[in-house]
């Protein structure tokens, strides 16, 4: 059976199509339930894979496995640990080409746009390997008597990473490194419309001396999700999607008493202020709605422009710069913008458009009738509204697309205001020159993440991404320290120790790691 990660499809359909394989206690494992899932290239519209989906039997495998290898991985010192990751961080990097052409070839995503998940993911890796520091406790000397007191994180067991298919690295890397380094072991649910990546990544964790069983991949459907939340054994759970099932995935895991990280929707919002730089407010606004075909979860969708003649201004400068965009097959190094990952996605995308337009938004711009390439593939070109209302569904609702409105307020606060009436707070972003408002902005904004002229206001990983409202369901954000804290369980002692018998000299270097 071809190795999945290897030889992704940027052909039209083959005579026999390649059947991924699960990843479990350390190889890889076909599927045995008979129920597949397709695995096309959206550039072509065609089928280029078959995915297994799960049954109850080989999640029951997966979990077992890494229940079998906690023991001996927990007891690792996390220097150890640490020094896995360092190679797979090596290997990662060395591989970093293969990773962006198998996320172009089933997401759609340009080359570019997928070098830069993968080297943001990286950075999750950076973080963790510093895990014999950021798993230090305290220590407090004679807290009575003779008494000394100190704490410790230690690893809660198996835990689980339910991921999207908008980053098929990069969310997995913003989970497992960590759960690893704090002694954990993993068991990985991808999206199963591009899959492939947590394969290589299954593979690259072996060569770099992870031992069997810590790590393992089970792809699936509603049914693997399920049997994830419920199953006694999995103590944690990290989810990032729709805010439907983030929901759902909270109060369904919480139930059966698991610890959830569950990251929903988003709807971010970018104020553009008069005293803006209108050229470089305009730049980045383009590059945020539009990178990735709007299938970021911190893309923006919603400019709010402060004064009638900001307006104008943006308006026109953004049109300007949409016209040449170039919507091409993600693998053409000229490409600006690839396709949406399904048709299914791409006919919901284009319903809004007509949405919005019934709505009495002005649709200024329809990507549906841009210059897009010939066949089959899932192309929609840059797409914007103007006069976008907060009662429209356009401006209510995720849309995951390439679908840009345009919101006129009056005056900053009414801007504020908007953002913060919205139900999702992912992020937010403010263009402007002015300090004070900038401030003001950072203060009083109803966001998980925040950026001052800076549009995609995505943490570095030793910071840490999370949203509020109904962005986020759970009490931590993902990765940095606040994934730490995820992924361990707080041990305080406190200790008297009587008289004892001390040892004699001994004059070897010591050696702990």
């Amino acid at each position: 059976m071809a190795s999945t990660a290897i030889a992704p499809d940027h052909t039209a359909a083959s005579t026999r199509l390649r059947e991924i394989t699960h990843w479990i206690g350390g190889a890889e494992r076909a599927g045995t339930s008979g129920r597949f899932g397709d695995v096309y290239n959206p550039a072509t519209g065609h089928v280029q894979a078959k995915v297994p989906l799960a049954n109850r039997q080989e999640l029951e495998a997966a979990v077992a496995a890494a229940r079998e290898a906690f023991p001996g991985w927990s007891a690792q010192p996390p220097l150890r640990r640490a020094r896995v990751l360092f190679r797979f961080r090596e290997l990662f990097e060395k591989n970093m080409d293969r990773f962006a052409e198998i996320i172009t070839s089933e997401h759609g995503k340009v080359l570019s746009d997928a070098k830069g998940e993968a080297t943001r993911g990286m950075e999750v890796i950076e973080f963790a390997t510093g895990i014999p520091h950021l798993i230090k406790g305290e220590f407090s000397e004679m807290v009575g008597s003779d008494v000394d007191s100190w704490s410790m994180r230690q690893p809660l067991g198996v835990v689980a990473g339910i991921t999207p298919f908008n980053f098929p690295a990069m969310v997995p890397m913003w989970m497992f490194p960590i759960a690893l380094a704090c002694g954990n072991t993993f068991v990985l649910k991808p999206s199963e419309r591009d899959p492939s990546a947590s394969i290589l990544i299954a593979q690259l964790l072996k060569e770099a001396g992870l031992p069997d069983g810590v790590f393992n991949v089970l792809h699936g459907d509603k049914e693997s999700v399920d049997g994830l939340l419920e199953h006694p054994d999995v103590k944690a759970i990290s989810f990032v999607g729709s805010t439907p099932i983030a929901q759902y995935v909270y109060t369904k895991g919480t139930s059966h008493g698991k610890r959830v990280q569950a990251l929903g929707g988003a709807k971010n919002h970018m104020i553009v202020m008069p005293d803006a730089d209108m050229d470089q407010a305009a730049d980045a606004l383009v590059g945020a709605a539009y990178g990735s075909a709007g299938e970021r979860c911190m893309a923006i969708s919603i400019a709010v422009t402060v004064g009638h003649e900001t307006a104008d201004i943006l308006r026109d400068k953004v049109i300007e710069r949409i016209e040449k965009l170039k919507v091409l097959p993600g693998t053409d190094r000229d490409a600006d913008m690839g396709p949406l990952v399904t048709k299914t996605h791409l006919e919901r995308v284009s319903g809004y458009l007509d949405t919005g337009t019934q709505e009495g938004a002005e649709l200024v711009v329809d990507g549906r009738k841009s210059a897009l390439p010939k066949g089959e593939g899932f192309f929609m070109g840059a797409t914007i509204f103007d006069h976008v209302k907060p009662e429209m569904n356009i401006y209510k609702d995720e849309i995951f697309g390439p679908v840009l409105g345009l919101v006129r307020a009056s005056n900053f606060k009414t801007a504020l205001e908007l953002i913060n009436e919205h139900e999702f707070g992912n992020g937010a972003s403010i263009f402007t020159r002015d300090g004070d408002t900038a401030r003001e902005f950072a203060r009083s904004v109803q966001a998980g993440m925040v950026g001052i002229n800076i549009p995609i206001p995505v943490p570095m990983a030793f910071h840490s991404f999370g949203g509020w409202k109904r962005s986020l369901f759970g009490d931590h954000a993902i990765y940095g320290m606040e994934g730490v804290r995820f992924y361990t369980r707080l041990k305080t002692i406190t200790a008297r120790w009587p008289t004892g018998i001390r040892e004699g000299v001994d004059t070897k270097m010591p050696t702990l790691g």
